[in-house]
């Protein structure tokens, strides 16, 4: 598996630190309001990287925090009259509310920035200790110019970001040493939270706390620290300065950042008039609809939304749904079969079995009990798409070429499974459409079972009323579920439903 390195600027095969373990950081919101489609996709993004490592057989262990202390919270807290931990514990809950619509798994922590203030201290003190930083009346800084490796991952000349800042030190509004010196703890101000430190009562600057986050539960050295690609310079770019100067270690061995997400061709902006949040797109979308729209474009490539691409996403993932819930009906009905009724099933199937005995036939050997011989070579056909998914995959989560072997994986599926087929067969190919899609987090399967039992009656009494040729009931039924939301389509193969 390759990965893109933010900081060598290529793809590297990925090697972790411990042999079949992965330490995983990926900065989180700050949550002071609904999380909007920007921050949607490295939750995303990152979330399908993990599930793939975890496909491959690592065990992941996954950290991301949330930002609950900064300046637009304590000013959202100033506006409402309440206080910051109340917006931020508010929009925490909003946020793994959405994170559960979009199917991003819980991280293995989510640690909160003010739960881990003494650390934050700690590390501070070392910084200070060491040289690396000082303090001005309370105001504590990092140093820049002593940490020689500083600007190595976001390739800046530090010269000419020196040369543009050079006015802050000349009209005297700020006390730094070097403009590109940053904070680390600052003095409250009126109504604003604060902790006490050896410096002054404060809070902690912004790049601090995932340093100390990343330090505190994954260890001094991580595999992989992940995030959008604004976030490169200043926020990463100083959290390797930090920890590499208080640990006296590399930080992070691979940088993986998103790139941005456009709406309509132009960035996201609230003054634009053009700025969603992920509970917006819920009320029109299903959030796997943005899922899947996220991930229908590389992550290291630009993103652009727009309601048209939005109902491609949609139509894309309907077709893969209706594809899994088809095979679900041929499964009711399909014979059990055996391998001596090899001439039947391709008789029945109305499409001939290839003879493939490929290399990947051997692969499938556990999956074939109940398959006819020519089922069982077949199924070597099938286990050829997750081999081109997995090749996608390992080539830095190409998530665009994922999506494209799951859709020939369903035209095979739509043009070569049948009621002739068997059971094992149908199903083997019905879960390997389930499993690749499990893995980028998209959920194949109509969730049927968010049926309630009213609901299920409802459908069984139409079904009789048109049986007994009363339409106008039958009618009334379609309609109650409809406003209900659910849609009902009549099939030769009977009722199906979705979610309208």
């Amino acid at each position: 598996m390759k990965v893109f390195n933010t900081q060598t600027r290529r793809k590297e095969e990925f090697e972790p630190l411990v042999p079949g373990k992965v330490s995983m950081y990926v900065c989180g919101p700050t949550v002071y309001n609904f999380i909007h489609i920007g921050n949607a996709r490295p939750m995303i993004v990152f979330d399908t990287a993990r599930r793939y490592m975890e496909h491959k057989g690592y065990e992941v262990n996954y950290v991301s925090n949330f930002t609950d202390v900064d300046d637009k919270i304590i000013a959202k807290a100033i506006e409402e009259g309440v206080t910051a931990q109340e917006i931020s514990e508010r929009y925490i809950a909003e946020c793994k509310k959405d994170m559960e619509g979009m199917n991003v798994k819980p991280a293995t922590t989510h640690p909160l920035a003010t739960q881990e203030i003494d650390g934050m201290i700690e590390m501070i003190q070392t910084l200070i200790d060491k040289g690396y930083a000082y303090d001005v009346d309370g105001t504590v800084y990092f140093r820049t110019k002593k940490f020689k490796d500083y600007g190595k991952l976001s390739h800046k000349n530090l010269d000419d970001l020196r040369s543009g800042n050079r006015s802050l030190l000349v009209t005297g509004e700020d006390q730094k040493e070097d403009p590109l010196d940053f904070v680390l703890w600052k003095p409250k101000k009126e109504g604003e939270p604060s902790w006490p430190s050896p410096w002054s009562d404060g809070r902690p600057g912004w790049h601090i706390e995932c340093s100390v986050m990343a330090k505190k539960y994954l260890g001094e050295e991580i595999d992989i620290h992940a995030g959008g690609e604004d976030l490169i310079f200043p926020h990463h770019e100083n959290e390797i300065a930090q920890s590499e100067c208080c640990n006296g270690k590399p930080f992070a061995k691979y940088w993986l950042h998103n790139a941005f997400l456009n709406i309509d061709n132009r960035k996201m902006s609230k003054s634009l008039g053009n700025f969603f949040t992920v509970r917006e797109i819920s009320e029109k979308y299903d959030l796997q609809v943005l899922r899947f729209f996220m991930l229908s474009a590389h992550y290291r490539s630009p993103l652009n939304f727009s309601a048209e691409l939005m109902e491609a996403s949609a139509n894309g993932l309907e077709r893969i749904r209706n594809a899994v819930s088809n095979l679900g009906y041929l499964l009711e009905n399909a014979p059990a079969g055996s391998a001596s009724t090899e001439q039947g099933t391709e008789k029945d199937s109305g499409a001939p079995m290839a003879q493939n005995t490929a290399a990947g036939n051997t692969s499938v050997s556990g999956q074939s009990a109940g398959m006819t011989a020519a089922e069982q070579a077949e199924f070597a056909n099938v286990m050829a798409f997750e081999t081109k998914f997995d090749e996608a995959m390992d080539d830095d989560f190409n998530t665009a070429d994922a999506i494209a072997a799951i859709f020939e994986l369903v035209k095979y599926a739509n043009s070569n499974v049948s009621a002739g087929n068997t059971k094992a067969f149908i199903q083997a190919v019905r879960d390997e459409i389930v499993k690749l899609c499990d893995v980028l987090g998209i959920i194949a399967e109509e969730q049927q079972e968010l049926l309630d039992e009213e609901i299920e009656k409802l459908i069984q009494e139409r079904q009789e009323a048109r049986k007994a040729k009363n339409f106008a009931r039958a009618d009334e039924i379609r309609n109650q579920l409809l406003e209900q939301g659910i849609t009902l389509l009549d099939t030769r193969e009977g009722v199906k439903w979705k979610r309208a």
